[in-house]
């Protein structure tokens, strides 16, 4: 049998099985049409470049599966216009910002009323944007150390902060 005769009568026998597959795991009929011809084009393929198949239902389920896993994992994304259609407006709101540079304004002039081995690293860690291995290779210490302190003044400054709003 030629691939085209292969193909055809597979395409007779399992096409309805493989929607319905498809369809189970995508509940979307477009992308279940795309899906099952995606699979009967990689079967064709297969078969003109010669590969032989022993049992065509298993083969093109195989196929089917792969082909569904591969469409979960593509990264979705929305265009504003299809999000302008569910009332989904872009906008920005300028008082979250300003709120967020005054707890941050707020937070670091906090920072010396902290003991000193805590506001050194608080320091280098939030105000300078210092990573743990530059900030142990200016310092000394371990990073290990350094996180544990970092921790533990961010804790301190939690409390000072909550003190003073």
């Amino acid at each position: 049998m030629t691939p085209s005769e292969i193909l055809t009568e597979a395409y007779r026998r399992y096409m309805k099985e493989l929607r319905t597959t498809a369809f189970y795991k995508v509940r979307d009929p477009a992308t279940c049409e795309d899906l099952v011809q995606d699979a009967f084009l990689k079967t064709w393929v297969y078969l003109v470049k010669g590969g032989k198949i022993k049992m065509m239902r298993a083969f093109l389920h195989h196929v089917l599966s792969n082909l569904i896993v591969d469409e979960y994992r593509k990264h979705k994304t929305l265009s504003l216009d299809a999000l302008a259609e569910y009332g989904c407006e872009p906008s920005e709101d300028p008082s979250g910002h300003l709120f967020n540079f005054l707890d941050g304004k707020t937070a670091s002039l906090s920072i010396k009323h902290l003991p000193g081995k805590y506001r050194k690293v608080m320091r280098m860690r939030y105000v300078q944007g210092l990573s743990l291995k530059e900030m142990s290779l200016a310092s000394g210490q371990s990073k290990n150390t350094l996180a544990v302190q970092a921790h533990r003044g961010l804790e301190k400054l939690r409390v000072l902060h909550g003190a003073t709003a």
